[in-house]
């Protein structure tokens, strides 16, 4: 029998605004007594509910399945992200997002396999285009050096047989309503969500099958014939675990010195008026990632619910390998946000942002998931290396099926990577790190 204390949980700065600005949430009760379950999934984000949800597509509904989130539904990094469900190679670990072509021929496959599983829910759960909707995927670049990346970019993806377009300003323009973008890279085969939406309504649709607890973080794990996970009110015992987690697994005592947790930041404007909207122009959705990996990302989302037309800028990456982020990261963010907001939209002078906030990433040195069995009867679908929406979906799927199956079509794919590299000793990671990506985003320029 081994036992584990998690004596931390990771704390993430400002509002989970995606999920501010939709209508409260009914939610789900805090466990607050001693219970037994065949399975618990522990995190209810991305890879907590595909996982679950693959369980009840494979398990007998006598099977019953307990999921345990440490905050409210759509709290934590699941609603913090940008909504971009991005099925081609995306490495933030490179200059340019490519890798090999082997290795992003392989990814591709399974990151559409994601997206088609998290489309199937979509449809099952009856969400609205606002919510999810299949999408293009534009690269936006505002520099002769972006211009150098989309042009990199390109030609990886011809060398893998991927096709693609090519938009000059004028189209970018008409689709963003700025003239801040000089040339763009689309691409097909993504999808754009309302991520906090998305995870509410997984929720709520899986509830009729599974039991949810919110506000209840795993504070003891006890491994044996039956795992018991104790929370502050109450426990479980178990035969099977799910720890979908991210980088909070290394909480867990799993993966030590193996994974950087990395936040990065962003800030929603308040409800545009009609009167902005008319001045903006463009398109009423939209999404633009940077041409260079540590530029900036915006989104335009029209009204859903009354939440209204916003726009969302997201920059800065730091890292923070105690899963918090001070408050020195935070103004710098903000800064930083309210340039390239002022960059790009000089018509919109006087929009103030409503939320500011931060949201954790996992990755490892050599882009490679902290996955598998690491105990027995204990998976882990962790370290999404900055894909949560798909490679969250990924291994949550691919860890309910190795519990179940033992082997699949999808597995034989997914498993074809080693495990996350050591990292470097401390301090030396940290500065190193912080160091390497302020050198990077400064390099980075007017695509910050």
């Amino acid at each position: 029998m081994i036992q584990k204390k998690i004596t931390r949980l990771p704390k993430d700065p400002g509002p989970a605004a995606w999920n501010s600005i939709l209508h409260p949430d009914v939610g789900y009760p805090t466990l607050e007594q001693d219970i037994t379950a065949d399975w618990v999934i522990v995190g209810a984000g991305w890879a907590g509910l595909a996982a679950t949800r693959r369980l009840t597509q494979l398990l007998p509904e006598s099977e019953k399945i307990v999921v345990l989130e440490a905050s409210r539904i759509a709290e934590g990094p699941a609603g913090r992200n940008s909504g971009f469900m991005i099925d081609l190679p995306h490495e933030l670990n490179s200059d340019s997002y490519a890798g090999s072509n082997e290795r992003d021929l392989n990814s591709i496959l399974l990151n559409r396999h994601a997206i088609d599983f998290a489309e199937q829910a979509a449809m099952e759960y009856d969400m609205p285009k606002a919510v999810f909707s299949r999408s293009c995927k534009v690269t936006g670049a505002s520099t002769q050096q972006g211009i150098q990346h989309i042009l990199s970019y390109a030609k990886h993806l011809a060398d893998i047989g991927e096709t693609f377009s090519v938009k000059n300003a004028g189209e970018m323009t008409a689709m963003t309503g700025s003239s801040f973008y000089i040339k763009g890279l689309q691409t097909e085969g993504g999808a754009m969500v309302q991520p906090a939406a998305f995870i509410r309504r997984c929720a709520r649709g899986l509830s009729q099958r599974v039991s949810i607890y919110e506000n209840t973080p795993v504070v003891e794990l006890t491994s044996g014939d039956l795992h018991t996970l104790r929370t502050p009110k109450g426990a479980v015992k178990s035969k099977h675990i799910i720890l979908a987690v991210n980088g909070h697994i290394q909480s867990f005592g799993f993966f030590p010195k193996r994974l950087l947790h990395v936040f990065t930041y962003a800030s929603m404007t308040r409800k545009l008026t009609s009167s902005e909207l008319s001045k903006l122009g463009g398109q009423s959705d939209w999404g633009i990632l940077p041409a260079d990996p540590m530029g900036t990302t915006v989104r335009k989302v029209s009204n859903y619910a009354g939440s209204g037309d916003r726009i969302i800028i997201r920059n800065l990456a730091t890292l923070n390998q105690s899963l918090e982020a001070p408050q020195a990261d935070m103004r710098r963010a903000k800064a930083m946000q309210d340039q390239s907001f002022k960059d790009r939209f000089p018509m919109l002078h006087g929009v103030d942002m409503e939320h500011r906030w931060g949201g954790r990433l996992c990755l490892s040195l050599n882009s490679m998931p902290a996955f598998g069995e690491i105990e027995e009867r204990i998976w882990s679908a962790c370290c999404q290396n900055g894909l949560g929406t798909v490679k969250g979906t990924l291994s949550g799927m691919a860890a309910a099926e190795q519990a179940v199956m033992g082997q699949s079509e999808l597995l034989n794919q997914f498993l074809e990577h080693d495990q996350p590299s050591k990292l470097p000793p401390e301090p030396f990671l940290s500065i190193g790190a912080n160091i390497t990506m302020r050198w990077k985003q400064w390099q980075a320029g007017k695509e910050l």
